[in-house]
């Protein structure tokens, strides 16, 4: 998995666009990405870092993303069904605050806009219901992340009407209740 850590961080790295959806579907495409687990608890965060780095914020990039690996690795697959948490909501969450700077002793806004931004993308993502689909979620927390950097902070970053294009990877798709599903 370190060899294509490195791979996904360059790919990162050399990435120009401010859609962190269009970015986060090049990252599934990669080789042996799965369609379910918690690959999807970094390289949604990296997506959702990398968009904000294109569009202006500023923070060290590199140092974020090895920060983002570090903390995606720490929360294990399955957490959406087993701890009511999904991997996507808190990486996003994650993501902003690494660009923050937030630890558990900040008392800002920035340590409540962190917890609002992964609460938002869980509400919209238990809105959809189950079973796991890591990419649908992914697409919902990054939607619910595009939105709340808008608002919050005057920062626009590029959304797409999203359809699916791994539907058929999935055994437990649910396809038509799928805001994604393409038919």
């Amino acid at each position: 998995m370190d060899e294509q850590m490195k791979m996904i961080k360059e790919i990162c790295m050399n990435e120009k666009s401010i859609n962190p959806i269009e970015i986060v579907k090049s990252l599934m495409k990669i080789k042996d990405i799965p369609i379910h687990g918690p690959i999807h608890h970094i390289i949604d965060g990296y997506a959702f870092l990398t968009a904000m780095h294109n569009a202006g914020v500023e923070f060290d990039f590199k140092e974020a993303l090895d920060e983002m690996e570090k903390r995606g690795k720490k929360m294990p697959g399955a957490t959406c069904g087993q701890w009511g948490i999904c991997g996507s909501g808190s990486s996003v969450g994650a993501a902003l605050a690494i660009i923050h700077q937030t630890t558990p002793l900040s008392d800002n806004e920035y340590y409540k806009d962190n917890l609002r931004l992964t609460s938002l993308a869980l509400g919209n993502i238990a809105e959809i219901g189950g079973p796991r689909c890591c990419k649908r979620n992914a697409f919902l927390s990054l939607k619910t992340a595009i939105q709340f950097v808008k608002e919050h902070y005057d920062i626009v970053l590029e959304d797409t009407d999203e359809k699916c294009e791994f539907s058929y990877l999935n055994q437990q798709c649910i396809k038509e209740r799928c805001p994604f599903y393409q038919r």
